[in-house]
């Protein structure tokens, strides 16, 4: 299966939605914590063009946030996008 990383925070609310949605659909992800690392956080943000986590991506793909998660999911674009990379 395509590799999922959540980079998302402990006291992450959106974080811990992501994360939910993610298990709900049965996808294994990686999650990578920033609250420790300002510099890792610094270039997940420059990456990501965000300065809020989560921040996801599936593969290569910069999905987003848990709201842009939340779309794909809706809209059945997330399972073609987990399904690309198996």
């Amino acid at each position: 299966m395509i590799e999922v990383k959540v980079y998302s925070s402990r006291t992450c609310g959106y974080c811990t939605a992501a994360k939910n949605l993610l298990r709900s659909k049965g996808v294994a992800y990686s999650e990578i914590m920033l609250d420790s690392d300002p510099e890792l956080r610094k270039k997940v943000m420059r990456d990501s063009g965000q300065r809020t986590v989560p921040q996801i991506w599936v593969g290569e793909t910069h999905v987003g946030g848990f709201n842009e998660l939340r779309e794909l999911d809706r809209s059945g674009e997330l399972d073609n996008l987990l399904r690309a990379g198996a």
